[in-house]
């Protein structure tokens, strides 16, 4: 599929990806049509779509002429069979489940066209494990988003075994297109790059907390005040050529053999697991969370980002 003939979207997902997508291809010009398993999931991606419009009005990003022309190219499905009218190009945010991927995509395949391209936006299950189930697993590729997808610049771009050229090209260059980052990796990884960067941060950042090295406020504090806003600029390789090649391989001599490097999650997480303490969704889990506390950290996370 070429990028000129790509016209219509199939977004599979209405959820804290899903919707996002469906913005940002609306926002672009394209026809989006949107599943949801009910009317009421529907519902409540469109109501999480117009908010992020509302955000981008108030920074003057859009115009309320635009904001109604975007919702306009949005159609709700609860359908497979429905959400792939027409299609051509397929992005999927479904629950980040192996199975559940494998049995929406083995569907799909018999509504689409055998040119489109399929593209899931898990956050770092195998390309290669999710298209095993398909006739053309050459179309099948990973476009990962971060949340938030409407703010958030990168899309990773990771292909499977079997997965062609031209599918990452067009990939690329649609995410391009519709106003990301795109970083195609040279093979497929577990985690990506990005997560896999991510949770080595989080382990560390758990490990120092479990230690009694510091406090998880002034873990976070820490991040937040320092490398969290050098990394915007410089990422770490280059972080480290302009401190001196030479400096960071003598703190890595005796700083790495001190670092966590345990192949387990950690206790913390565990513990906080086992109790259902499963963070901001259910009131509380490394810390305390009120609805009040949980709008103000993502007001200011949006404001800052945008």
């Amino acid at each position: 599929m070429e990028l000129s003939k790509i016209k219509n979207i199939c977004n599979l997902g209405t959820g804290t990806m899903g919707f996002g997508t469906a913005l940002l291809f609306a926002k672009c010009g394209y026809n989006v049509r949107m599943f949801g398993r009910s009317d009421a999931s529907i519902q409540r991606g469109m109501k999480n779509i117009k908010a992020a419009l509302k955000l981008y009005q108030e920074n003057d990003l859009v115009k309320q002429s635009e904001i109604d022309e975007i919702m306009g190219r949005i159609t709700g499905c609860t359908t497979l069979k429905d959400v792939a009218k027409d299609a051509d190009f397929v992005i999927e945010s479904v629950a980040e489940d192996l199975e559940v991927k494998r049995k929406t995509w083995k569907e799909m395949e018999d509504y689409v066209r055998p040119d489109v391209i399929f593209a899931t936006n898990t956050s770092g299950l195998s390309p290669t494990e999710i298209s095993s189930v398909l006739t053309h697993k050459d179309r099948f590729v990973v476009a990962h988003f971060w949340n938030p997808p409407y703010l958030i610049p990168l899309v990773e771009v990771v292909p499977g075994k079997w997965t062609s050229e031209a599918a990452v090209d067009t990939t690329w260059k649609l995410m391009e297109k519709i106003g990301k980052k795109p970083v195609a990796l040279k093979k497929e990884a577990y985690g990506f790059v990005g997560n896999r960067l991510q949770l080595a941060l989080l382990r560390e950042a758990l490990y120092i907390v479990e230690s009694g090295i510091a406090t998880q406020e002034a873990v976070d504090t820490a991040v937040k005040y320092s490398i969290g806003r050098r990394l915007s600029t410089t990422g770490p390789i280059e972080t480290a050529d302009l401190g001196g090649v030479d400096i960071f391989y003598d703190i890595a001599a005796y700083l790495n053999a001190d670092l966590c490097d345990a192949k387990e999650p950690s206790k913390l997480l565990k513990n906080a697991m086992d109790k259902g303490n499963l963070g901001a969704k259910t009131g509380t889990g490394l810390y305390s969370w009120t609805p009040e506390s949980i709008e103000k950290i993502k007001r200011t996370r949006d404001n800052i980002l945008i």
